[in-house]
């Protein structure tokens, strides 16, 4: 497999590493990027072949990763435009449509639009994915393959679903962040120390997480064996319920899906 990242920043970085640990071979990975820098780092880090710009050699491949950040996609895919011989797209782009990108591209049709999360960092991650109209199997299997070297891959049946996944997995880690960070405050308040807190917090949600998908059960199943009745747990999770925490988490997911949608109508107009 003979691949070319649109450039080299941390998910570049993180699927290039995950793939080479898989073993895929250094050699056929080819890099654009801008950044002298960086080009530098990519080559001592990985070993692989890096570019400075878009060019017929660099970009010969079978598969392109467009990485880069969502307001320079358009400027990246229109140089890539006319070098393309029929390769298989692939955007980790936040909030691009792949019907901007197609057009962009000249009329590319073999696009896949995907939104991974920040534990891909760590091959971790999960990517929610969507083709464009028609893709062929084999290139839903190999997408699948490459992101697959960071984490899981999850298929949705359109491509609006993808704002669904921003609101949950993409921005998912900075929940879990918010809530780790309130729960180690709270702890520090309780008595416990930086170090204390911070330990319990996280091997806690390591654990749990841990146990929820391992367990066959929902996790309403797995919340109420934790909660006897008359107990701390059940006291705790009565002020939540006051507070209608849950109805509060939906609500900011509801605010992520929106500005999520309102993303992707702004970086596809045709104005910017």
């Amino acid at each position: 497999m003979k691949l070319c990242f649109i450039g080299g920043g941390n998910m570049a970085c993180a699927l290039i590493g995950g793939l080479i640990a898989k073993g895929q071979i250094a050699s056929d990975i080819h890099v654009i990027e801008p950044t002298e820098a960086q080009r530098q780092a990519l080559m001592q880090r990985f070993d692989v072949t890096v570019f400075e710009r878009a060019t017929v050699q660099a970009v010969a491949r079978d598969v392109i990763i467009m990485a880069v950040k969502p307001q320079h996609m358009r400027e990246a895919a229109r140089a890539l435009a006319p070098l393309l011989s029929g390769q298989l797209i692939i955007s980790v782009a936040a909030g691009i449509r792949a019907v901007d990108l197609s057009q962009w591209l000249g009329g590319h049709q073999r696009i896949v639009r995907t939104m991974p999360n920040t534990p891909a960092l760590i091959g971790a991650g999960i990517t929610g994915a969507a083709g464009m109209p028609g893709l062929a199997e084999a290139d839903r299997e190999l997408t699948t393959q490459i992101l697959g070297a960071v984490g899981v891959c999850v298929w949705v049946d359109a491509e609006d679903n993808l704002d669904a996944v921003t609101a949950t997995s993409g921005s998912g880690p900075a929940y879990v962040f918010y809530f780790m960070e309130a729960m180690q405050n709270a702890a520090r308040r309780l008595g416990l120390s930086d170090e204390q807190a911070r330990l319990l917090t996280l091997a806690t949600f390591s654990g749990a997480a841990q146990l929820a998908a391992q367990a066959s059960e929902p996790v309403s199943v797995l919340r109420e064996r934790v909660t006897s009745k008359g107990g701390t747990t059940a006291a705790a999770l009565s002020v939540f319920a006051t507070h209608e925490i849950d109805r509060h988490i939906e609500a900011g997911m509801q605010a992520a899906h929106q500005r999520s949608v309102e993303l992707g109508a702004e970086f596809g107009r045709s104005d910017r």
